[in-house]
This record gives structure tokens, sequence and C-alpha cells, in this order.
């Protein structure tokens, strides 16, 4: 990185950069964005693109990397057919272009299916990670080794500063059962977390589900696309239906496990993890068995990644999981966060707000992602959230995300005085339908020149 992106990225570790206000790492911010353009940009070959129809050479602005910003969609914009017919070496190709490293060092001469694939590139420094595809298709998303390092502890730190929970604290792991997507990413976060917060020597309750891979997200997409356009085979409907049957019974019954280890280990100060979608029916049925506040430790800690993920929960649903493990809100941590970025932005204890770290540049915009809203940098402003994440180093920092936001640049009630983004994020594609980024088009008629 340059020297910049180095000063704003030496915040990390001890998570001491959220106190800065805006306008002292503005200009900052502005020169290692460009840093970044030159060192890396240029060999991206969807920002050098980008860049060239806007006939941008330098970032001396925050509306000057506006354009340069790379739709979330531009991790789902290659062909469909690079999958169903096993192109590999069209879809590493493809990587290629939303990599600031070549791509032609992955040895594809053993590969047969997508997880072959994804191990392939792995051996040459190219991490993939895929999403559910909970929109439809599935997201690539590449990163390197530094990333995953840089998350890692960065996840550490942003869960020591937004809650009470310690390195050292040697907490007993506990939670709700779930399928959990394997990335090398989630692993090393993983890792670090339970490394840091938990005792090793406490025992983990394995679920015995089968890890969801890159492989099986892909079939399962493939195949409900198929369904829901009516070319899917009969027998292939009736192996996807036992599948699916197979695997929630298979949840089913390691929920029942995950609920007893969680009672037994009542009297221990727990480090619980999970998203609201899973541990709301956790509760509930730690509930069930009679259990409450009054049985568990009263410094159990919680890890709350995510938001809902379009899980239908009460209105009283957050209450309902605290008090039922007798949660102390200082122990409570929460983030805002997206895969497209390797940062997390924690919830503060005072304001309930998520605070910006300094080298994650905010940049809201109007709801087509085509401008930066008027006045930023002061006072509140809602609209399509896009970031710059400067610690990024196996793919371009610059997202435009799905999300509406409401950002304040103001200070925090929690007393700091970093930008902060009020905890009622929304997808527009979940209240408005179909979403529409403007610019998605053309990163779309870039990839169509590759198949």
């Amino acid at each position: 990185m340059g020297q910049a992106a180095d000063k704003l990225t030496s915040y990390m570790p001890e998570a001491s950069g959220f106190d800065i206000p805006y306008s002292e790492i503005r200009d900052l911010q502005v020169t290692a964005m460009n840093e970044r353009l030159q060192e890396q940009g240029f060999r991206i070959k969807l920002v050098a693109l980008r860049a060239k129809d806007a006939e941008i050479t330098e970032i001396n602005s925050l509306e000057d990397v506006v354009p340069l910003l790379l739709p979330h969609t531009a991790y789902k914009s290659y062909p469909e057919s690079f999958l169903t017919e096993k192109k590999w070496d069209r879809l590493t190709k493809w990587l290629g272009t939303v990599s600031p490293y070549p791509t032609d060092d992955v040895d594809l001469s053993e590969v047969k299916e997508i997880d072959d694939w994804v191990d392939a590139c792995a051996k040459a420094g190219h991490f993939v990670a895929c999403s559910s595809g909970t929109t439809g298709k599935s997201a690539m998303l590449i990163a390197s080794q530094k990333d995953i390092d840089f998350t890692s502890k960065d996840g550490v730190a942003a869960v020591q500063w937004g809650s009470g929970i310690r390195t050292g604290d040697m907490r007993t792991p506990a939670g709700a059962a779930g399928a959990v997507a394997y990335t090398h990413k989630n692993a090393a976060m993983g890792m670090a977390m339970m490394g840091a917060f938990t005792d090793p020597e406490a025992p983990r309750f394995q679920s015995g589900l089968p890890p969801v891979t890159v492989g099986s997200l892909t079939k399962m997409i493939t195949l409900r696309k198929a369904i829901a356009d009516g070319t899917a085979k009969p027998g292939e409907i009736q192996d996807y239906e036992a599948e699916s049957e197979a695997r929630q019974k298979g949840l089913d019954q390691a929920q029942v496990g995950a609920v007893e280890d969680i009672i037994s280990k009542r009297d221990k100060k727990l480090y619980i993890t999970g998203m609201w979608g899973a541990l709301y029916p956790f509760a509930e049925a730690v509930r069930a068995k009679g259990y409450s506040a009054k049985d568990f430790h009263p410094e159990n800690g919680v890890y709350l990644g995510g938001g809902l993920k379009r899980a239908q929960l009460p209105p009283d649903y957050r209450e309902f999981v605290y008090e039922t493990f007798n949660l102390n809100p200082a122990f409570i941590y929460q983030m805002y966060g997206m895969q497209e970025l390797g940062t997390s932005m924690p919830r503060c204890q005072g304001g309930n707000r998520y605070h910006i770290p300094p080298w994650l540049v905010p940049l809201p915009l109007d709801k087509s992602g085509d401008a930066l809203l008027p006045g930023v940098g002061e006072g509140k402003h809602e609209g399509r959230a896009a970031f710059f994440d400067l610690s990024m180093d196996g793919r371009w920092g610059g997202v435009i995300s799905g999300d509406h936001i409401e950002i304040d640049y103001s200070p925090c009630a929690c007393g700091n005085r970093s930008p902060s983004i009020a905890d009622n994020v929304y997808r527009y594609a979940d209240l408005e339908g179909d979403d529409k980024i403007g610019c998605a088009g053309t990163v779309d008629a870039y990839v169509r020149g590759l198949s």
C-alpha cells in the first residue's frame, strides 16, 4: 500500500481510529484512494475500463472515485455457461477481470467440478468465496492472503472496541446449529475469534452437518433457477427435493443437539455466535425446555453477524434472545459489513450506531448509484451505501452495495466522532423488488465479450 493507505490502516490493531472527525482524514483518504488507483486499479481490467470510459487518470476528490466504483453485481457478472458447461479456463479468465493479480498461474489440469476449481485457485494464492445467492446468481469474490490476514485481525479488534468481550476471556463456545458456508476467509475468521475469546480446552459442539461448499451452493442456485423457469427435468426436481428434505432433517437434529449443548454449559461464561434468523428459534427451543435468563451466566457474550437476511421475526426478537441467554448489553457485539468488504463496522454501546474506521471511505450515493449525495462530510444523509475499503489487496476496494443507509458525520451519542450508520439498514431489493444500479450494465457488457 502507499503511505496514506498505510497511515489509515495503522489504526486497526488498537481500533484507535473511531474518535477521529471525518474532516481530519478526508484529504488523506482521497490521497490513499489515488494511491490504490495508481498501484492497483489500472491492473484490474474492470476498473481500468471504467477509468478509461470516465477519462479519469487520478483521484483528486470523492467525486472522482464514484465512476470507478464497481457495483456489487460485478462479482456475479460471469456468464452462467462457464459453470454449467464447466468452462474452467473461461471462468479463470473472468476472475482475472476483477483481480489485480494475473490468474494464469492457476493449474486447471485436475479440475472437474467447481470445488476443484476453487481449490486450484487457492493453491495459486487466489482465494475465492461464494455468496449464498439469496437474490439469484452467486457472487464470486476473490481475495489474497493479505486480505484474509487483515480481516481476521480487524475482526478481533472490532469486537473488543464494540463490546466488553476481551482477548483471553477463556469463554466456552456455544450457539445455534447451522449449515455454514466454507470459505478460506470464514475459516480464518472463525479460528481468529475462537483463538482470541474462547478456552481452547472447552468442549465445542459438533453439528455433524456437512459444510456448504461453493459447489453445493452453485448447484442449488442453478437448479432453483431451472425450476423457476420450467427447464428442470423431473429427476432433477426429485433429487433436489430429496436433498432439501435430508438437509432440513439433519439441521433439525443438529439443533436439538445444540440446544442440549448450551443448556449443559449454562453455568459457564459463554461466547455465543450466530445470526438473528438462527438465534431466535434457538432461543425459543431453549425456553421450551424451561430455561431462561435466570439459569445462565451473567457475563455471557454474543457475536451477532449480519442482519435478518429476510428472516420473518416478531418485533421483540432482540429482547427475546437477550433475555433467554441473560445477555448484558456490555457483552453484546453487533456489526455491519458485507461480503464485498474486508472491514467490520462495529456497533457502539452508547449510540447503537455502526462506526466506520479511518481506512473505510463511506461514499453515500443517490439511489441509482451514479452520483455522490450533495453535502457529504457534514450532517446526516440517506442513500445507497458505497464504500472504498483501503485494506483490500486481492480485489478493488470500491464497491456500490444494494443497501440503503442513513449516515451521520456528526459526533455520536457514544462520544466518538467517526462517521456512523444508523441501525436501520435495508436492502433496496427487499422493499422495492428488482434493484437496478446504473453502471451495472456497462460491467455486464464488458464481461459478455469474454464468452
